[in-house]
Formats: C-alpha cells, sequence, structure tokens
C-alpha cells in the first residue's frame, strides 16, 4: 500500500501536496567533514551518511560567497550578495539589516503559499536594535528590535545576531530580546586554542557551551508540534557551528574518533541532523519534507589544519583553500537533499548547483512564478532532485572571495579575476610579492584539476574572453537568471 501511495502522489502535480521544507545550514562546515561526501574524511558523521544514503549527494555545490553574511543573504533571496550593499567581508553582531526593504526571501514567498515559517538559530544578517545613544553598542535591550526575520517573512524565530564569536550575547524571540544583558563575558584567543569569543554584554539565558543543544531542542519541538497541523511548514535551521568558538559538550568530546576539539563538535553538529531527520521520522512527516542539509562556506583555519592533517583528515578534500579563499575550497560545500516522495534514495548529483536555488526551486515545486524582482540569481533545482535534468540546470555560477574578488564557472571552466586567492590562503591578496610575477587571471579546468594546481589562462584566450564577457554581462544586468 504505502509503494502504491508515492507511486500515485508522484503522478500528481507537484503544487498539489505542498512539502514541507527544512533547511540546515551549517557554519564552516568544509566540503571534506562529513564522511558521505569525503570516503577518507576521519570523522564521525552517522547523521549525514544516514541523510546521504536516504537521499541525494551533489558533488558540486557552491555557496554563493567564501563567507557567512553573503551566503546567508543569497540563501533567502535567491539573489547573489554583491549586488546589495555588502561588497567585501560580513555584518557584525550590531550592524543595521541587510535584507532590503520588500525584497522577496524564501520565508516571505512561501508564506504567501500557506506555509508556517520558522527561523532558529544564527541571524548574520544584520537587524535593527532599539537604541538608546548614538553609538553602535548603546542597545536598549529592553525594547523590539527591527528589520528582522519576523520582517523578512518568518512566522515564528528564535536566534541570536551574528556568529556565536560576536558580541551582544542575546537571544531574540520573535522580535524581542528574551532578557537584558546584566554580565560581560568572552574568552581571549591566547587562552584557548579555538573556544574563544570575544568580549561582550550576555543575558544570563545565553550560555555559549548551551547554544546548540538549545537550538537543536527548539527545532526538534518546532517540527513535532507543526507535524500535527495541517498546514505545511518551513524551517531555516541556521546552526552557529562548527563555526568559533568550538564547544563540543561532555557528551561529544572524543566522539568523532580524532582527538580534535574541531572534529569532535563537527560530529556533534552531525548529530543535530540526525536529531532532525529522526523528529521528521518520528512524527510521520518526513516523507513528504524535502530536507536539506549544507554549510555557508568552507572550513575555517581555526579547525587547526595541522591537527588534522596530522591525524589524516582535510575539511577541504582535493580541493585548493579554505573559508574566505575564491578557491574551491572557500565555497564548494556539502549538500545533502532527502525527499523521500520524490528523490530516489541513494542518488548522487554531480551538476553544479548554487545555496541562492532554494527561492526558484520551491516557486517551480508549488507551479508559481517569482516577480521580476525576486530571486535574479537563482535556479532551479527541480530537475536534478527529480532525475529528469538533460543538461546543466544553471548557464553559470559567480563565486565571491571575503574580499571581493570575483571568479566565474561554467562547466568544467572556472575563471578567477585575480592573480591571489582572494582570501586568507596563500597567495594572499595583501601580499603582493607573492603573486607579482603570476598572470593577472587565473583559468582552471575542474574536470582534470580540481586542486586548481595549473593556470590554463594563457592556452585558452577565447574560454577566458567569453567568460569575463558573461561575468559582465551578470554583473551589468543585475541577474544571471532570465526573468519570469
Amino acid at each position: 500500500m504505502k509503494t502504491t501511495a508515492l507511486f500515485l502522489l508522484s503522478l500528481l502535480p507537484l503544487a498539489a501536496a505542498k512539502p514541507n521544507l527544512v533547511y540546515i545550514l551549517a557554519d564552516d562546515l568544509g566540503y571534506g567533514d562529513l564522511k558521505i561526501c569525503n570516503p577518507e574524511g576521519r570523522i564521525a558523521t552517522p547523521g549525514a551518511d544516514e541523510m546521504g544514503k536516504e537521499g541525494m549527494i551533489f558533488t558540486d555545490a557552491h555557496s554563493n560567497s567564501a563567507v557567512c553574511t553573503p551566503t546567508r543573504y543569497g540563501v533567502l533571496t535567491g539573489r547573489y550578495a554583491f549586488r546589495s550593499r555588502l561588497k567585501r567581508s560580513v555584518l557584525g553582531g550590531y550592524s543595521k539589516h541587510l535584507i532590503e526593504d520588500g525584497r522577496m526571501t524564501v520565508a516571505s514567498f512561501l508564506k504567501g503559499h500557506g506555509y508556517h515559517t520558522a527561523f532558529i538559530g544564527k541571524w548574520h544578517l544584520g537587524w535593527d536594535w532599539a537604541k538608546n545613544g548614538k553609538a553602535q553598542e548603546e542597545v536598549d535591550f529592553s525594547k523590539p528590535i527591527q528589520n528582522g526575520p519576523k520582517e523578512k517573512g518568518f512566522t515564528y524565530s528564535y536566534g541570536h545576531c551574528g556568529s556565536l564569536d560576536m558580541a551582544p550575547y542575546v537571544w531574540v524571540e520573535n522580535g524581542m530580546p528574551t532578557a537584558v544583558p546584566t554580565k560581560e563575558t568572552g574568552r581571549l584567543k591566547k587562552d584557548t586554542k579555538n573556544g574563544w569569543w570575544r568580549n561582550g554584554p550576555t543575558a544570563d539565558d545565553f550560555d555559549h557551551e548551551d547554544v546548540l543543544p538549545n537550538l537543536t531542542l527548539r527545532a526538534v519541538k518546532y517540527i513535532k508540534e507543526q507535524a500535527k497541523k495541517e498546514e505545511p511548514f518551513f524551517l531555516y535551521l541556521a546552526l552557529p557551528s562548527p563555526h568559533t568558538p568550538v564547544l563540543p559538550t561532555p557528551e561529544f568530546r572524543g566522539r568523532s574518533g580524532m582527538e580534535s576539539a574541531y572534529a569532535d563538535f563537527v560530529t556533534m553538529t552531525d548529530d543535530t541532523v540526525r536529531q532532525v531527520l529522526h523528529a521528521l521520522k518520528e512524527a510521520g512527516v518526513d516523507q513528504d519534507t524535502m530536507l536539506i542539509f549544507t554549510s555557508d562556506n568552507g572550513c575555517s583555519p581555526e579547525a587547526d589544519f595541522e591537527e588534522l592533517e596530522a591525524q589524516g583528515h582535510d575539511p577541504s578534500f582535493v580541493y585548493r583553500g579554505h573559508k574566505a579563499d575564491i578557491f574551491e575550497g572557500g565555497h564548494r560545500v556539502p549538500f545533502l537533499v532527502r525527499w523521500p516522495e520524490r528523490v530516489k534514495a541513494g542518488t548522487i548529483c554531480d551538476d553544479t548547483t548554487c545555496l541562492t536555488d532554494m527561492l526558484a526551486t520551491m516557486a517551480e515545486v508549488l507551479e508559481s512564478k517569482l516577480p521580476v524582482d525576486a530571486g535574479e540569481d537563482s535556479v532551479s533545482m527541480l530537475p536534478n532532485l527529480m532525475g529528469t535534468a538533460m543538461k546543466p540546470v544553471r548557464e553559470a555560477t559567480i563565486h565571491h572571495s571575503i574580499d571581493g574578488t570575483f571568479a566565474i564557472r561554467q562547466g568544467k571552466w572556472k575563471l578567477i579575476e585575480a592573480p591571489h586567492s582572494g582570501g586568507w590562503s596563500a597567495p594572499r591578496p595583501k601580499n603582493k610579492k607573492s603573486y607579482a610575477k603570476l598572470p593577472e587571471i587565473q583559468l582552471y579546468d575542474l574536470e582534470i584539476d580540481p586542486g586548481e594546481t595549473r593556470n590554463m589562462s594563457g592556452e585558452n584566450p577565447a574560454v577566458v574572453k567569453a567568460l569575463q564577457t558573461l561575468l559582465k554581462k551578470y554583473k551589468d544586468e543585475g541577474r544571471s537568471v532570465p526573468a519570469n
């Protein structure tokens, strides 16, 4: 009966079912950190392994930026963040809102289609604190914030403003701080390898060590409660881990199988995926839920690459660079999708996808067209999920580093508009001597050279020119996909 029911459901229009959507976004998790993506990886990740085996693994998925804030902007808006006011770097804990007033988000789109929408976790897109003075830090925590998750389409929201190492350390629920800070906390970097956070105002109900368990518990509770209701739901679970501060709880110390606090924190992050997946199953809604697990960018050097390498683990797998870089290690991310009603278990997709693609994907799922001023860089990945794609779904993909360096990828070719990394690995942008004699443009054939070791720009001038022209077109036209 179950097989027959699924078969009959597959014949119905997609919009008839309105699947739930759960989007788990890890923070600074490398492509090579998940065992299901990196067979040579040393970190135990049973949650992602289970999810990957029951769904689809994307081997060529990319964040639209190599750092946190711009990626999160792209996830929710379907638009490259370089089109916003943020041209490089990230926002801070006191920064004003980045998502423009009136701009459609995945949450507002789904809310308009009858979904209950929830954000739980790390926002890092800026919101407007109530102020009791002119200085950035002069915040009145007894008053509600403005232009946060609630105004961007979320029916329910619970989270913190920036990364877990960025003050202020205050929970905000449905636009209102849950407590006024009464103390200052912080851990100096010199006193702890990667468990540090910046000193700043901290509320009594905010415990850094308990942040991930708290968010996980709330996400599981939300799923179980929403599963009892008739309306479909969208949960955006934005984890603060395994970003600094690296704080595995006692239960997870040593669970990774490695002598590394970072590896243990990855395993703890993976356990959140396991708990969410099992909550969906126990609530009886896993079959018609699209569950996605991915990361906002590559792994950070804070993980301690030397310590990991000594134990045979590389968070970037075979790819060059890491978080912040324009190289693959900066923006190629793990991307797992489990949706039993539509996605065949145990499948692999080698087509390129981008984290900007969720808005267009859900629009196609719901058989709806996006307005011309929404999802300008969002392409539906539904043909890949359904196994019906006859050609690549994306014409090309733009990448962006922490310093604003651009790259464009089309097919096997990747062009970088600079001679350096655009980030934190060598050759670094500020160290001009390190790349003074290198070509101004980098071109790599990722099919034969995934590690970006051989610059082929001099041998392929026609390819360079074509990619430069396409990149300029995407920049100038304000969009990279045709308007509906």
